[in-house]
């Protein structure tokens, strides 16, 4: 019993220390963050390998402990990376128009909808966009052990082959503004998909609007 309440003293200190607040994107909620997560996972999976390694009870007890606090401290790494880089980019792109999700434990997406940062028909960038795409590179700056696909969209609107070429060449327009801001060429891609994945009706021109859009992915490198 005392063996158990070291083990979860230590998984949970560790924890507390890496605890960085998450809301849910759709309720607004407060939900438990990647590096919580990660540390329980890790210390559960610690000590159960440092468990069966051991020579006799005592033995299998400390190696178990050690695995645990081992394998929180790697477990909650990239959970907490990526919290914390969520949770900048939220403060940073508030009330500009870009919204931040999270899709999974080690995966952000910054979506740039209704067009926003180009004028209609036109893949060149617009100065308005400049202010927040500065904003987005100094986060992504901050944190080199991530890169980047930007991600081009149009609506249904035009022919197939004029849409898929707006689509990769607006990607690689803002793949090119960051990498102007010191984000390294090799850190980032750029695709386009023309009209291929709607996330919107198109049938109407609010969700046609909505479908013309840049999406920034920020995955571990």
């Amino acid at each position: 019993m005392k063996f158990l309440s070291y083990l979860l003293l230590g998984t949970f200190a560790l924890t507390g220390c890496q605890a960085t607040q998450r809301h849910n994107a759709t309720t607004g909620q407060p939900e438990t963050n990647s590096a919580t997560k990660g540390v329980i996972l890790g210390a559960l999976a610690g000590a159960a390998a440092g468990a069966i390694t051991g020579d006799d009870s005592k033995d299998r007890q400390r190696r178990a402990l050690y695995g645990a606090l081992g394998g929180a401290a790697v477990g909650g790494g990239v959970g907490y990376y990526f919290d914390k880089q969520e949770a900048e980019l939220h403060n940073t792109l508030v009330n500009s128009g870009v919204q931040v999700q999270r899709l999974d434990e080690n995966q952000l997406l910054l979506i740039m909808k209704n067009g926003i940062g180009f004028q209609s028909g036109s893949f060149a960038l617009d100065s308005s966009i400049h202010q927040t795409l500065n904003g987005v590179a100094a986060v992504i700056a901050r944190y080199p052990e991530t890169k980047l696909v930007v991600n081009g969209h149009t609506d249904s609107s035009g022919n197939d082959t004029t849409n898929q070429v707006l689509s990769e060449q607006r990607a690689m327009q803002v793949e090119s503004y960051l990498i102007g801001q010191s984000i390294k060429s090799g850190r980032i891609d750029a695709k386009g998909y023309g009209e291929r994945h709607p996330i919107c009706d198109n049938a109407t021109i609010q969700g046609r609007a909505c479908n013309r859009r840049v999406e920034i992915q920020i995955l571990p490198m």
